[in-house]
């Protein structure tokens, strides 16, 4: 009998007491998996081969996991810390114990998360209490962890869950292809196989000699094995998006939504900001053809407004010399920054009267006219955030950047001045980036005038902050130009294999 090359190849080499993966022929037969492959599927519909598969299922532990079977998982440091400082009979404070535990950074959040839902103790207020009863010596992660370094099977589904939840584990399931020679395939064998010379496609060179009426041509298999495609992941910045969200409200922050078209009333003018300001113009923000205006704004605080910007506030007010029209006020467009969304909340228009303290957020779009370049574009996303409290200051306001920054491993702010018409003291954050040694500029902030709180009718004070996530996924990444990572020159094939940093 004769057959293709690959085939015989395929053939001789298989078994006919037990079933071989086709890799392993493969391997033998000098072929490439995809030839060897093809050649199985070939013979069993010749009846020569049987082909069968199977899914395995392989478990590798991450870098973080491989760190934590040398220090110890973040909830147990925090509960032998605990335990040692006698927080099993009266609750310690929590910065004490982190300091103790040696954790920092993301393993705080991870620590807290793992130590409570473990049923290790509690935290509240700031202070920990620990179960005197707790069993941490059979914690079923650790041991998992333990006997996968060590190559030995671990059968709990339940378990290996939350370490692929955590990030500890990656597990890839595979299909792999086995091979055994059938009863006719050891008849042809023993009768005797030979290869065939055979040609995979038509050339240009066998029409014109003529031999193409004469060769034997390979049959085309639809069923051989072929690439697999790219798959679908969630986006970098939206990975990126959501680890913010995670640590704002482990914060202790409440997140906030709003209209991305909005009034420039709470785009601009609750931010004291006077109307023939050059930011409110077509050349900084976009505003709407159709609809054009708002239906209706609170009249009771477009007054205090108006009057905040005509007369100023309090005894030594004077406001702006400039005129202010309800028309502009009530005029649409896209948002220029998520501020308008802290307008409506500290107003009371969005969840009702506030009570201080409260801490709110928001990670959402916003849109501005500016030129392209690699650290700016038309729409972006900004992370909004304020706390109202009384007797707040600039220290309370860089501590908080400096804690929420430590847990994306950026530890080397800088604090420069700055002026905005709606908080005093202002200043803008600055990072360095990575791989350029660049200062990038990260956001802005400060704590609200009273031109701006008074019509709000807020009587506490309001600190106040805009960062740029995609300035931040620079500095975490090292990305050079934000334009790699979206828009219409986005590198797709780095959006693949990119490394998610935590």
């Amino acid at each position: 009998m004769q057959l293709p090359e690959a085939q015989v190849a395929v053939l001789t080499t298989a078994d006919s007491n037990a079933d071989r993966p086709i890799t392993e022929i493969a391997d033998e037969a000098e072929l490439k998996p995809e030839t060897a492959t093809r050649a199985a599927f070939e013979l069993e519909d010749a009846g020569l081969l049987a082909v069968t598969e199977r899914t395995e299922t392989s478990i590798e532990l991450t870098d973080e996991a491989h760190e934590y079977l040398e220090t110890g998982l973040p909830e147990l440091r925090l509960y032998e810390a605990a335990v040692d400082a006698g927080a099993d009979e009266e609750p310690v404070s929590l910065g004490q114990l982190l300091g103790e535990a040696g954790l920092d950074g993301p393993a705080v959040d991870i620590a807290l998360a793992n130590f409570a839902r473990k049923g290790y103790g509690e935290v509240d207020s700031g202070s920990v209490a620990a179960d005197p009863t707790a069993d941490t010596e059979t914690d079923g992660e650790l041991l998992a962890l333990e006997s996968l370094a060590a190559g030995e099977p671990v059968d709990d589904e339940n378990i290996l869950d939350q370490l692929d939840r955590r990030g500890l584990v990656e597990r890839s399931d595979s299909t792999v292809r086995l091979v055994q020679v059938s009863d006719d395939g050891v008849t042809a064998l023993m009768e005797g196989v030979e290869a065939a010379e055979t040609v995979d496609r038509l050339t240009p060179e066998l029409i014109t000699s003529g031999e193409w009426e004469s060769v034997e041509f390979t049959e085309y298999n639809v069923e051989a094995e072929a690439e697999e495609p790219p798959q679908g992941k969630e986006h970098i910045l939206r990975q990126t998006a959501n680890r913010v969200k995670d640590v704002l409200v482990g914060m202790g922050f409440k997140e906030m939504e709003g209209p991305h078209v909005d009034a420039q009333f709470w785009i601009n003018d609750c931010l004291f900001m006077p109307q023939d300001h050059p930011a409110r113009t077509h050349w900084d923000q976009f505003d709407l053809e159709s609809p054009d205006q708002i239906e209706d704004l609170p009249d009771d605080l477009v007054e205090n407004v108006r009057s905040a910007h005509l007369e100023g506030v309090g005894d030594d007010g004077e406001g702006y010399h400039s005129p202010w029209e309800r028309e502009v006020a009530a005029s649409l467009d896209l948002r220029g920054h998520t501020t308008s969304l802290s307008m409506r909340h500290l107003s009371g228009h969005a969840k009702g009267d506030l009570e201080p303290p409260e801490r709110y957020f928001s990670v959402e779009k916003v849109y501005r006219n500016d030129t392209l370049d690699p650290t700016h574009l038309l729409e972006f996303f900004q992370i909004e955030g304020w706390v109202l409290a009384e007797d707040l200051s600039a220290r309370d306001l860089m501590g908080t950047f400096t804690e929420f920054y430590e847990q994306f491993g950026i530890t080397d702010l800088d604090f420069k001045p700055h002026y905005n018409p709606y908080t005093e003291p202002s200043f803008e954050l600055f990072g360095t980036h990575p791989e350029t040694g660049e200062i990038v500029e990260v956001g802005n902030s400060g704590i609200f005038r009273e031109e701006v709180l008074r019509p709000l009718g807020v009587e506490a004070d309001v600190m106040a902050w805009g960062l740029s996530l995609e300035r931040l996924l620079m500095l975490m990444y090292g990305f050079e130009d934000i334009r790699d990572v979206h828009g219409t020159l986005c590198d797709l094939e780095l959006l693949r294999d990119v490394e998610v940093v935590y």
